[in-house]
């Protein structure tokens, strides 16, 4: 196994990096950057907000070769020092993103000034499901996940209501490597942190969709629940109407929380 090698957008306006203090957020599983598109908007003023995306997702090259959720963490250190050597950071991702931010905390928590885990676990469904669905990917392409995931990523009503959003991640999907798409299950088949939360440090917010099936609000308070257990500091919040991709789904309520919590944890 190795680092999976990830591409970064930026998703605030362009300007000297370092005049604000730096957010890098990470996708969901199919997804790519435009999950955050909106939110970032929000949060662009006040923060230089980097992306990044999964292996042969978005702007990110295929990956050639298995990988684990650590290495994935291993990747976006490296990634932000391409960016801003040594910088200290806050992070915020979504379902394997979220999980990505876990493992930051876990592994690398000197590094984050606070951590956003949002629609995610430190365990998210079951291994023999992810090997099934990387091996039906495998055979069949990204496509075949395109109703289903339709179906987990959006509460009811929100495509309609929002069809560019929805058709932009939906094309994320459809777009990306079949292969990655794979290893990418493969590394969620083989993640379970939940004996490691007692070590994450930095302060943390769990933010869960009331209407995900996915990582319920439940995932988000066992999150926070482990955290503080270990003498950290985390807190769980469910919105209510997301489902799955809560940056995409109500960016205006998830730019809000993250911006008083970083501000809260940056001083």
């Amino acid at each position: 196994m190795a680092k999976p090698k990830i591409k970064a957008v930026l998703l605030s306006p362009q300007r000297t990096l370092g005049e604000k203090p730096l957010l890098v957020v990470g996708p969901s599983l199919g997804t790519s950057t435009v999950l955050w598109t909106e939110a970032a908007s929000l949060l662009g003023n006040d923060f230089d907000v980097v992306g990044w995306d999964l292996p042969g997702h978005g702007v990110s090259p295929a990956a050639a070769e298995t990988f684990s959720v650590a290495e994935l963490a291993e990747s976006v250190v490296d990634l932000v020092d391409s960016i801003a050597p040594g910088a200290v950071f806050h992070y915020a991702g979504v379902s394997l993103g979220g999980a990505t931010g876990l493992q930051l905390g876990i592994k690398h928590g000197e590094r984050l000034k606070s951590l956003s885990v949002q629609c995610s676990g430190a365990k998210i469904g079951t291994p023999e499901g992810w090997l099934e669905r990387a091996e039906v990917v495998r055979a069949q392409g990204t496509a075949v996940m395109i109703q289903g995931s339709a179906q987990r990523w959006f509460a009811a009503g929100f495509m309609d209501r929002e069809p560019v959003v929805s058709s932009r991640l939906l094309h994320s999907l459809r777009d990306a490597d079949r292969f990655s798409y794979a290893f990418c299950c493969e590394a969620l088949a083989a993640f379970d942190v939940r004996s490691e939360l007692g070590s994450v440090t930095v302060p943390t917010q769990a933010v869960a969709g009331v209407e995900d099936t996915v990582a319920p609000p439940s995932f988000a308070e066992e999150t926070a629940a482990g955290i503080n257990a270990g003498g950290g500091s985390a807190v769980a919040v469910a919105l209510d109407g997301v489902a799955h991709l809560a940056p995409a789904e109500a960016p205006a309520a998830v730019a809000d929380l993250m911006r008083n919590f970083m501000e809260e944890a940056g001083k």
